[in-house]
Formats: structure tokens, sequence, C-alpha cells
């Protein structure tokens, strides 16, 4: 009986997050039609956009299922990106580069993992730190914006370039040209990830141990997991996913900065709990997490659409969104208590 309430309450949280998508995307439609949102171009400029974000956004989910947090997420980004840029200046090979951040977030993810795992320190604390030691080594790397040029790396160039053309939802534009829509290889990227922590999370122990743990870890210990091993490999998956999200992040920007991602891991957290991620852990979808980027991306696009609105607007709207979740979220809580 419990099971079933706490499978119907996610349910409808997820029903929740995707008919705001649906009705907020239609709302911009209907509204902005004549300045092209109907387009479907659109909406792949969304995903194009927020390729690193959806991401990082599985890696946070994948945390936040066993009550965890890991806020260290837009300064590893930032970090890998400056990383990508310098060595690529420097002439190092883009294979080599993406190879070596790949290789630093799992050694991040580890450290920071065994931190939490095994030492038991607040995850708040621990990625707090990883946060400023991120942002500090990108300073240190360099204190300058470094942009990939073709000189930089040929390879990288054509990869952040590359379109790949959608078969369908083609338009002829107000020069009398037909578009065809395309999608970068950084959204393919996002999406393969997408599906595969779906899949980890829906089908493996290793993902029904993650929701286990943070339904109740001392139960979930009693019945044979380990607790602290399962802790240190979300923290891990989550550097590891930060990282593939930075490489998608520096296609896009095609620059490292110190500046880069400032407040990213919020916009990840966010997107989490808007689709339907408890707060407290042991519930969650990685489904609903990628429609919560799709609304903050949504949300921002009508706003730049619009072009009279201050950019403001999109976090206004984004905080209003997150109370009602979190109140929505508490009242099934509360229900649930009830039951039992």
């Amino acid at each position: 009986m419990r099971r079933n309430a706490k499978l119907n309450s996610h349910t409808i949280l997820l029903l929740i997050t995707i008919v705001l998508f649906a009705v907020l995307y239609a709302g911009g439609c209907i509204a902005y039609a004549s300045k092209g949102f109907t387009h479907l171009q659109t909406f792949l400029n969304i995903l194009i956009t927020n390729a690193g974000l959806i991401c990082v956004t599985c890696g946070l989910t994948v945390v936040m299922l066993t009550a965890g947090i890991d806020i260290s997420v837009g300064a590893l980004i930032a970090m890998d990106c400056m990383i990508l840029a310098v060595g690529m200046r420097a002439g190092m090979n883009a294979v080599v580069m993406v190879l070596i951040v790949l290789v630093i977030g799992v050694l991040f993810g580890m450290f920071q993992g065994f931190l939490v795992g095994y030492l038991e320190i607040q995850p708040f604390i621990v990625t707090m730190a990883g946060m400023f030691f991120c942002r500090g080594m990108t300073a240190v790397i360099c204190t300058e914006q470094v942009s990939i040029t073709q000189q930089s790396s040929e390879l990288f160039y054509k990869w952040a370039n590359t379109k790949i053309n959608i078969p369908f939802g083609g338009y002829i534009n107000s020069k009398g040209k037909y578009l065809v829509p395309y999608v970068r290889p950084g959204v393919i990227v996002a999406l393969l990830l997408l599906v595969f922590t779906f899949f980890m999370l829906r089908h493996t122990k290793l993902g029904r141990a993650f929701y286990a743990i943070g339904g109740n870890a001392q139960s979930a210990a009693m019945m044979g997991l380990n607790v602290k091993k399962v802790k240190m490999s979300a923290y891990m998956l989550s550097s590891i996913f930060c990282s593939i999200g930075a490489i998608c992040y520096c296609l896009n920007t095609m620059a490292g900065s110190v500046s880069q991602a400032l407040g990213l891991e919020m916009d990840a957290i966010s997107s989490a709990v808007i689709g339907g991620t408890l707060l407290t852990g042991g519930v969650g979808n990685v489904i609903g997490s990628f429609f919560g980027v799709l609304i903050n991306g949504t949300i921002s696009s009508i706003v730049k659409t619009n072009g009279k609105l201050a950019s403001s607007w999109p976090n206004i709207l984004t905080a209003a969104l997150l109370f009602v979740f979190i109140v929505i979220q508490s009242v099934f809580a509360m229900l649930r208590n009830r039951k039992k």
C-alpha cells in the first residue's frame, strides 16, 4: 500500500512537470508565432543551449536520490572548459584533452565521494570546498578568457560546428530560403547520457541502491547494501557526468573563462526538483529532470523572444516554480505519513 502511494505521488509529480512544460511551450507558440517560436528549430535550440545542463542534471539527480547534494558542478565545468581551451591553445590534440577532462571527473568524483561516503562528512560542506577549489584552480590555470579557434584545434572546431540535420520540420524564412532544422553533437551526447541514466536507475542493482539509500540508509544497510560504496559511486557519477557536460558546454561556448557556468549548479538542482526529485532523497526520475531543464530553457527562450523583458525574469519564474513544487512535494510527504 505504501509502495503504491509512493509510486502514485511520483507519477503525479512527473505528469505535472510534463503538463507544465507543454503549457509553457504552447503559450510561447501562441504568443510569439510571428517570431518563429512555432518552428522546430526553436525547440532544438533549447536542447543545443542546454546540452551541458542536461548532463549535469542527470548527475545531480543521482546524487539527490541518495539524499545528497553537489554544488561543485558549475565550478568543475569552468575548470574543465579552461583546461580544454588552454590545452588546445598549447597545441594538444582535442581527443587527448577530452580524455584528460574525463579522467579529472573520475578522480574529482572519487575524492568527493570518499569524503561523503566513507568519512561521512556533510555533502554540502564537501562539495562547497570542491566548488572553491575548482574556481580557484580555474584562475590559476588562466585568469583571461581563452577562445578555442580553428587554429587552436581544427578537430574540436569541426565538432562544434557540425550540424546533424533533422529530416522533417523545415521551413521557408522571410528571405525565401528553405531552412533545415538541426542539432549539434552535444545534444546527441546529452540525450544518450539521459537514456543511459534512465536505464541505469531503473534496471540495475546500483540504480535501485540509490533509491534505497535515499529512502532510508539504515534500512538499506540492514538489507546488506554497502551504503558508503553506493554514496561514493553517486558522487563519482555526478562528476563524470559533469565532465561530459563540460565538453558539451565547451562545444557551445568555444571558450574557457573563470566566470563560466556561474550558478549552473542551481539551475541543475532546480531542474531536478521541478522534475519531481525529492530533496530528502529516495524519489525522483531522470525523465522528470529532463523536462525540468526544458521548462527552464523554455522560460529563457520566451524571455529572449519577447525582447522587452528584463534578463532577470527567468530566475524569478524559476524561483516561483521551485516554491510551488516544494510545496507540492511537502503535501505528498504529509499524505504518505498519514497513511503510514
